[in-house]
């Protein structure tokens, strides 16, 4: 996600300073390159050794005769993005009056005349929050284009949102945007058919592949809706979730969000079958069972029907063969079939048993080419999302 990204972190005096060196840690598994910038009153809080330890890089602790704000943050300078995390009100309300008596505001304020993405976190109590002028503060930096990241509230403070909510703004401000302007829609994990108020029919999908493919178009610049069961997976900052259960419910809510959207990418796995589900227990017990399944409507072809002209992505999972393996040439043919019976963009054809797996093996499929991607299913995102700006 952000491989080969220069990204200068400008460190201020709150008490959410302890936190920099995790944030730093996540930046570089992200593929980051990582330089600090520290306030004195930040100084106080974290020693900039444990910055530096974090970053393996110097920290710049004040300005000297050597420029270190125009080196990093200059037009020609090392940064590809400048992150204050955390920020103080007082530092909030000097950088929207370009006051620079700090290294991180002149950091920021060179940063903004040389057109460098800055990437601003508030931290502070929630009263400070609040406060009339910090709020014009945020306002006016904002209206400059600089990106605000808005903490999470607790327990009376204002506090830095969750690292993988940093890294995911920091990588939409430093990167490219084709995605700008777009909507798009995405599909994730397994759904669930009640049998009983106890037991359920699913699958064995993750949503590992679907909240990547999220990610990935939120990071180039989409509005991104993610319909899936919030219950699996953990927070997903990047998105506005529609939480489902049943196919039904992912299908009727796709349905919606799909109105006004520019792609969707259908990266399910949906129950082919449903039951009517009992109202009370089944009962255990040694009698055989016999359930009714009925087949769930299509969500691809629905949505289709609703929507002739949208860009609809695709997926198609294959059992494995007696070999192993599902056969590159039987997931191509599945997956020309749902193509044309759906008129759909491409479709990525994968083996089934990379389900609920990090890693994966997918063929990109189109009416007349076939592609590999092997790897992390994160970088499978990257590649849905930078082949999706084509017809979104």
């Amino acid at each position: 996600m952000l491989s080969g990204v220069n990204v200068a972190v400008g460190v201020t005096g709150s008490i959410a300073a302890v936190k920099v060196v995790e944030f730093v840690h996540e930046l570089r598994r992200r593929g980051a390159c990582v330089r600090a910038v520290m306030t004195e009153s930040a100084q106080g809080i974290i020693h900039p050794w444990a910055v530096e330890f974090a970053t393996e890089n110097p920290v710049v602790t004040e300005i000297t005769g050597t420029v270190p704000h125009v080196e990093l943050c200059g037009r020609d300078g090392w940064a590809d993005v400048f992150v204050v995390a955390p920020a103080t009100a007082n530092t909030v309300g000097k950088i929207a009056a370009a006051v620079d008596d700090s290294p991180v505001t002149t950091c920021v304020t060179t940063a903004v005349g040389a057109d460098v993405p800055v990437v601003v976190v508030p931290a502070m109590h929630e009263p400070m929050y609040d406060h009339p002028g910090v709020r014009d503060a945020i306002d006016r930096v904002s209206s400059w284009g600089v990106s605000v990241v808005d903490p999470r509230i607790e327990e009376g403070k204002a506090k830095l949102p969750r690292e993988s909510t940093i890294v995911h703004e920091t990588a939409r401000a430093a990167g490219e945007q084709p995605l700008a302007g777009t909507h798009v829609v995405v599909t994730s994990g397994a759904t669930s058919e009640a049998i009983d108020p106890v037991r359920v029919l699913t699958n064995r999908a993750s949503g590992r592949t679907g909240r990547a493919v999220a990610a990935a178009c939120y990071v180039r610049g989409a509005r991104v809706t993610l319909v899936h069961d919030a219950s699996d997976g953990g927070a997903v900052p990047y998105a506005d979730v529609r939480d489902v259960s049943s196919a039904a419910e992912m299908t009727a809510a796709t349905l919606t969000a799909c109105a006004d959207a520019d792609a969707l990418v259908s990266a399910a796995a949906i129950s082919d079958y449903t039951v009517e589900a009992a109202d009370e227990k089944l009962r255990s017990g040694r009698e055989d069972v016999a359930l009714s399944l009925e087949p769930t409507r299509k969500l691809v072809g629905a949505v289709r029907d609703d929507n002739p002209d949208l860009p609809i992505v695709g997926f198609k999972a294959e059992t494995p063969a007696d070999d192993g393996t599902a056969g590159d040439d039987s997931m191509v043919a599945a997956a020309r079939s749902l193509l044309q019976r759906d008129g759909l963009a491409f479709v990525v054809a994968n083996d089934a048993g990379v389900m609920g797996n990090d890693e994966t093996r997918a063929l990109f499929v189109t009416a007349d080419s076939v592609s590999e991607y092997a790897g992390h299913k994160r970088g499978l995102g990257a590649r849905i999302a930078e082949r999706l700006a084509v017809f979104a």
